[in-house]
Formats: structure tokens, sequence, C-alpha cells
């Protein structure tokens, strides 16, 4: 009877890499980083960060479009935690110099299909997200006192209920946007080792993911009170920090060449 072939550990679904543990203000060293990246490649950032700016600014239109001021913070929020999750091309930028190559606009195109299934998945994963998150938003509105001027005491319900679900949703999401497109970049894994990694990262690296996103948070603010102009600078950024964050947290292999 012949042999078994041996089990190629690679293709394993759902495996969950090891992380490191970091210091607790870290994220500030990536930012450091990733400044750096820019000063290196100013035209890719550019036109990278112009493309990102009508993101925010559609968002914004929509809240003006709606007429009301209850979308803004799940839309602040929103934007915060999953615009960089689409930034493969930046994060391309990042890896080049990183190897010590030359970053070209062609070349980060491509990183955007190096993993198509993967990323279209989670794209998905993130949209589902979402539209419950806006779908809870609009029942928990409900519970918002239907009088002109409501005291404090009546909105207690509407604003404790609705920073409850806020936090638990905005953390999910956090934990499982932080490394997920890195590592379904980089690593070419399935969606679910790449979720179960960034979450197991996170839950190593409480304290420094926490710093990470409230700095998120914070300059996604400043982009939005520059009239979304800010963005050009801000989101490639952060897309650059969050790489540096998943070299310095997701234990990973060397970089790998790739056309």
């Amino acid at each position: 009877m012949p042999a078994s072939p041996p089990i190629d550990k690679n293709n394993e679904f759902a495996r969950c890499f090891e992380s490191n543990k970091i210091d607790t203000f870290a994220a500030f060293h990536w930012l450091a980083l990733a400044f750096k990246d820019m000063a290196r490649a100013p035209m890719l950032s550019l036109i990278y960060g112009l493309v990102f700016t009508i993101i925010p600014a559609t968002i914004m239109w929509f809240v003006y479009q709606s007429g009301t001021h209850l979308v803004i913070l799940p839309a602040v929020v929103a934007f915060a935690l999953i615009g960089p999750a689409f930034a493969a091309g930046l994060y391309d930028v990042a890896w080049e110099l990183e190897k010590g190559h030359k970053p070209t606009l062609r070349h980060s195109l491509k990183s955007m299909f190096r993993n198509p299934a993967g990323e279209w998945g989670f794209a998905i994963l993130l949209m589902v997200i979402m539209i419950v998150w806006m779908r809870l938003a609009a029942l928990i509105h409900a519970l918002y006192p239907n009088v002109a001027n409501p005291t404090f005491e009546q909105l207690s319900a509407f604003l404790t209920l609705g920073s409850i679900v806020g936090l638990i949703v905005m953390a999910a999401v956090f934990a499982i946007s932080a490394f997920t497109p890195q590592i379904m970049m980089e690593r070419r894994v399935d969606i679910m080792t790449a979720v179960i990694s960034s979450i197991h990262a996170v839950k190593t690296n409480v304290s420094a993911m926490m710093v990470w996103c409230m700095l998120i948070v914070l300059l996604v603010l400043i982009g939005f009170l520059t009239g979304t102009a800010g963005f050009i600078i801000i989101m490639p950024l952060l897309s650059y920090a969050s790489w540096h964050g998943y070299i310095a947290i997701i234990k990973t292999k060397k970089p790998r060449e790739y056309e």
C-alpha cells in the first residue's frame, strides 16, 4: 500500500499565525515609518491619497442628502476602520520599499488582484457588517425621544444602548480588519486564516491596538474637519503605518518577491 502524501501545512484552512507582543505605544513608531515611506514615494502616495479622498467626500455628500446628523458618527467610525482595508495598493508600496525596490503604480495595482477570492470575500463581509450596523442604528433611533428639546434623562436610554452597540460592533470590525487584508495579500491565505490571525493579534496586544484604534479615529476626524482634503495625506499615512504594524506583530516569513 503506497504511503500517504505528506500534508502541506501551507494549504491548511483557518490556521492562526502566531503574534509578537509589542509595546503599548508602538503605533507612533509605525506612523514615523509611514512618514518616511511617503517621503520616498510621494507621487504614488498623492495618487492614492486623491483616490481615497473621494470615499469620505461621498460619505459627507450622503450625510448632506439624508438631512440627518444621526448617520455621521457611524459613517466616520466605519470609514476609520474599513477605509484602510481597501488600501492593498498602498500596502504594496510599503512592501516594495521594505524590500529596497522602487514601487510603481502598475505593480501596486496588480497587488489588488494578488488574492482576489480572499479580498472580495472580505469586502463582502465588511459590507454585510455595515448593513447590520446601520439597521441596528435605525432600530436604536426608535428610542430617541419625540419631543422638541429632550433632557439628558430622556436621552439616557437612547445614548446608553447606542453606545454599547456601537462599541461592540466597532471592536469586532477593528479586530477582524486590523491585519486581515495585509495577511491575505502577503501570504495569499484563505479569508478565515487571515481573520482568525487578525483577531488573535489584536487579543495578544490589546493595549497597543487600543492606542492604534484611537489614533485612526483621531486622524480620520481631522480628515473630516478639513473637508476631506486632509485624507490626501491621512489615507496613505494610515495604510503605510498599518503595513508596518502587520510586520511588527504577525510572525510572518521574510517578504517574498512576486511579479
